[in-house]
């Protein structure tokens, strides 16, 4: 994706800015009207200095996918470790989701058009949230708290907390009767009773269970 990776700290923060502002061009006017002028006006650098570390368009597009990417998976399972069993991981890794969606709305736009721009980048971003996701239901399986597939209650996870977070966060009170754009104006949050909802089904479809509680019925002594 980069052309060369930078050696200096100099030259890691210009990569970070370009980054930066790659990911702010391409949320507010798309890939097909972003330009390497527009991303370098944003970045105040000069063209030159883009193809230090980016060979194009579509590599620093891909990149911004990769370090959206990176960053919510980080965002995910920092605040998902504070939890002590899998449905407190739950509650905490959207949170953490929730947040990071309001702090960086750009990822829904960006993440969507990559589906046309560049189909390999929106793959690896789903599938990389997915097998982080499923390594820590396996072992909530394996303990006995959840009741589900790990694979498909990964994905089916994933897109409660993608829906969830497009309808109360990035829409917010704009969600009907407005024709501003999803990006315009400040993001929302999930109001307490959604996410409480939310993760009352979520509780139901995992089968979650206390750790140790086990499934097994006792028999009653004769």
């Amino acid at each position: 994706m980069s052309a060369t990776e930078p050696r200096t700290a100099r030259g890691i923060a210009t990569r970070a800015k370009l980054l930066q502002a790659a990911e702010t061009v391409f949320a507010r006017v798309g890939y097909t009207e972003a330009s390497i002028v527009r991303i370098t006006e944003e970045a105040g650098v000069g063209q030159g200095t883009f193809y230090l570390y980016f060979d194009g368009k579509l590599a620093v597009f891909e990149e911004v996918v990769e370090d959206l990417n990176r960053t919510v998976r980080h965002s995910m399972s920092e605040a998902a470790s504070k939890g002590t069993t899998r449905i407190e991981a739950e509650r905490l890794g959207f949170q953490g989701f929730f947040e990071f969606t309001a702090a960086h709305p750009a990822l829904y736009r960006i993440v969507r058009e990559a589906e046309f721009v560049s189909p390999r980048a929106l793959r690896r971003h789903y599938t990389r949230i997915v097998e982080g996701y499923t390594e820590g239901l396996e072992q909530a399986k394996a303990a006995g708290e959840i009741d589900a597939d790990p694979t498909v209650a990964a994905w089916m996870l994933m897109g409660i907390g993608e829906m969830v977070g497009m309808r109360w966060v990035l829409w917010g009170d704009r969600a009907e009767g407005t024709e501003d754009g999803p990006l315009d104006g400040a993001p929302g949050v999930v109001p307490p009773t959604v996410f409480d909802e939310m993760m009352r089904f979520i509780q139901a479809g995992l089968g979650s269970r206390p750790p140790g509680s086990g499934s097994e019925t006792k028999e009653t002594p004769q």
